[in-house]
C-alpha cells in the first residue's frame, strides 16, 4: 500500500472515529429537551419524585436508557421518552450527566 492510500485511509478512520465520540455540549443540549423537566440538569427540582441523573455511572446510564427504549425495563413513560433517542443521543446524553456533578 503507498504511503499516500495510508495516510487517506488513517484520516478517514480518524474522522469516522471522532464522529461517533460522544458530545458532552450536545448531551446538555439533548437533556435539556428531554431529561430536565422530570430529572433537571443538575438535580429535579424538590419534592420531585424522580431521581438526578447527574454524576451517576455511565454504564448505569447507558444500560437503562436503552432498556427503556427497547422496552426490556417497563415505565410507560420512560419507555415513550426514550424510545425517541438513537444511540447517538444516548451516548451523548450520558457523556453529560455521568460527568456532572
Amino acid at each position: 500500500m503507498k504511503l499516500t492510500q495510508l495516510i487517506v485511509l488513517l484520516v478517514g478512520l480518524l474522522a469516522f472515529a471522532s464522529s461517533q465520540a460522544a458530545s458532552p455540549y450536545a448531551g446538555q443540549v439533548k437533556a435539556g429537551e428531554v431529561c430536565a423537566q422530570c430529572h433537571g440538569m443538575k438535580q429535579p427540582g424538590v419534592g420531585s419524585p424522580f431521581p438526578p441523573l447527574a454524576g451517576r455511572d455511565a454504564n448505569y446510564l447507558k444500560t437503562a436508557l436503552k432498556q427503556y427504549r427497547d422496552k426490556t425495563r417497563v415505565s410507560e413513560l420512560m419507555n415513550n421518552i426514550a424510545g425517541s433517542l438513537s444511540d447517538s443521543d444516548i451516548n451523548d446524553i450520558v457523556s453529560y450527566y455521568s460527568n456532572v456533578h
